[in-house]
């Protein structure tokens, strides 16, 4: 077993040190602020993350898991050390590598014995033979150092699973002496092991979260023209499940994707080919669907309603996925505002994010609405104008069609999720609109009468 560090606690670095300690590595997290440190060693996550917390005490309390801010003696008694900070998407869409850098002339001025160096943080390709030369440049101590790429696919919400059962774990490496060393890393694991160069394991994350952009974009723009025609999106997603080719995974339509890797991934990979001198116009696709796709609830509402001022707005759901309190890039940021710009009188329900939220939009008055947020399902729907739906927590499905009639004043739905049946919320009297589905919608019987001329 390896003596491994991991710079970072955020849910790369703090999810793998977590499951590398689980197989039996000696690991040490390190994070420069010491509060987290401290909440860390009493078995508090700083992230929302299911199991995540158990095997965190359970790791700590048999001395296989530990977290300092201490760097210097940690990388000094290192094996290796993974890098797992954050490179968050800059204005043009290319990768902030700064915290990467950081790391890397601390690791360099701080080992004492030959260390293989694993970027687990997703980075340019071509970036990791920056980041070996990089550390060279600065080394203090006559060692011999060399820099892996081991690119994460976790999703979030199921972390720890995706690390401990992962279809497959990419390594890029220069020699055989990291091969080998990463190859024993992974040994308790039992994961297939897929071997390429540095810069096929950097583009190997890039290709393949960018593909399932691409399929997610594919079924939301398919899931608008449904719309337009007459046909149901998820008649057409099941149609589709059964060919092998497609498989049935990311084929559900919907209000567009969020989180710290699609949206940032997409940009980045297109930043990288206009360096090239290369447009990749598939990704670009994906990118502009994605952004038209998550205010669509909000315009369709829109043209039904006069104006949200003054309406009670009901909003189910704020992170950007269920199982995770993580707001980046969630469709409530895009919506909210626009809400509030409108007066909108907003009750806001999460099971997890409201905390994370209000940071962002404190309670009270923003713009010319107010927002209020609100521990039940049902004070947000209870005298509401109209309600819309952004995440598909199961809170939320469990909410059966006639409770929006029975607490909604006017039970007007707008469902960036298509969680419910169309027929059942008709025959609720629930007014009903989802994503590349036909309406449930309702009009008021007019007596006809007929004029005629003696």
């Amino acid at each position: 077993m390896y003596k491994i560090a991991v710079a970072g606690t955020g849910y790369v670095g703090l999810v793998a040190g977590v499951c590398f300690a689980e197989v039996g590595h000696q690991v040490t997290c390190v994070d420069i602020d010491e509060k987290k440190v401290e909440l860390m060693k009493k078995g508090i996550s700083p992230i929302y993350e299911a199991d995540l917390e158990g095997l965190m005490q359970k790791n700590y309390a048999e001395g296989r898991l530990n977290y300092t801010t201490d760097y210097k003696t940690t990388y000094k008694e290192a094996d290796t050390i993974f890098i797992g900070v954050g490179t968050p998407e800059q204005a043009d869409g290319s990768a902030n590598l700064t915290y990467i850098a950081t790391v890397a002339r601390q690791i360099a001025e701080t080992i004492e014995r030959n260390c293989l160096v694993v970027v687990k943080s997703t980075v340019p390709v071509g970036t990791n033979d920056k980041v070996e030369q990089f550390i060279k440049d600065f080394l203090v101590n006559d060692v011999k150092v060399e820099v892996a790429s081991n690119p994460e696919f976790l999703a979030q919400g199921t972390a720890v699973y995706d690390t401990l059962h992962a279809a497959r774990v990419i390594i890029g490496t220069e020699s055989k002496w990291a091969e080998e060393m990463l190859m024993k890393i992974y040994e308790p694991f039992n994961l297939p092991i897929v071997s390429v160069s540095r810069r096929s394991a950097e583009m190997i994350k890039y290709a393949s979260n960018d593909f399932l952009a691409l399929k997610i974009s594919y079924m939301n723009d398919i899931a608008n023209l449904c719309e337009l025609v007459g046909a149901d999106i998820q008649d057409v997603a099941r149609g589709m499940s059964y060919d092998e080719r497609i498989g049935r995974k990311f084929l559900n339509a919907g209000i567009g994707y969020g989180g710290s890797c699609f949206p940032k991934d997409t940009k980045a990979l297109e930043y990288l080919a206009k360096q090239n001198s290369y447009e990749l116009r598939t990704v670009k696709a994906a990118v502009d669907v994605n952004k038209d796709q998550k205010t669509m609830l909000y315009k369709k509402a829109s043209r039904r309603l006069i104006t949200f001022n003054d309406l009670k707005v009901a909003v189910l759901g704020l992170t950007f996925k269920p199982g995770t309190d993580d707001l980046r890039e969630a469709p409530s940021l895009e919506n909210i505002p626009l809400l509030l710009k409108q007066g909108a009188k907003i009750y806001a329900y999460d099971p997890v994010g409201i905390d994370n939220f209000k940071k962002r939009f404190p309670e009270g008055k923003g713009g010319q609405g107010t927002i209020k947020y609100v521990d039940s399902i049902e004070e947000a729907l209870k005298g509401a104008n109209v309600c819309f739906i952004f995440t598909e927590w199961n809170e939320i499905k469990a909410i059966t069609p006639k409770k929006y009639k029975k607490f909604m004043r006017t039970p007007l739905v707008y469902d960036g999720r298509n969680i419910y049946n169309i027929k059942e919320m008709r025959e609720a009297g629930v007014e009903y609109y989802s994503i590349g589905r036909p309406c449930a919608k309702f009009y008021k019987a007019v007596s006809k009468v007929t004029v005629t001329n003696n």
